[in-house]
């Protein structure tokens, strides 16, 4: 950020001096070229490699057991990871074993992971059901 500030101090002196009237234009276009590839980067790049990074750990992670949803929506249990290719068991039906490519995978919910959902859905339930009871209807 030194070098645009001291780009915006030059130009500033070469206006006020009214020397380099013409090299003024081309240092402002270059500065404001900077500015607009710094946005880009920090709106577009920046979010998308840190989103690439994600899902690369989230494939990593991946074992057999987990339960998975593709891109394309559906949902299945891993049988197999290999290192780019992961075997898919779709449904109630252990014929339909599909390998495909770990890019494909949307989202990923351990066996560990339903786990401690189901307990703390089965601890609010039990809460709001004692609720409801000992209050007194009117």
């Amino acid at each position: 950020m030194s070098f645009l500030t001291g780009l915006i101090n030059f130009a500033a002196d070469a206006a006020a001096t009214g020397e380099g009237s013409g090299t003024m234009g081309i240092g402002i276009m270059i500065g404001y070229v900077i500015i607009i590839i710094g946005f880009f980067y920090v709106i577009a790049i920046r979010p998308q490699k840190k989103q690439n990074a994600q899902h690369e750990e989230m494939v990593k992670k991946l074992k057999p057991g987990d339960s998975i949803m593709t891109t394309s929506g559906f949902y299945g249990t891993v049988v197999a990871v290999d290192d780019d290719t992961v075997i898919v068991e779709f449904g109630n039906n252990k014929n339909c074993r599909i390998p495909m490519h770990a890019k494909a995978i949307a989202d990923v919910e351990s066996e560990e992971d339903s786990y401690e959902k189901e307990e703390t859905a089965e601890e609010e339930a039990t809460e709001e059901k004692s609720s409801v009871i000992g209050k007194k209807k009117k």
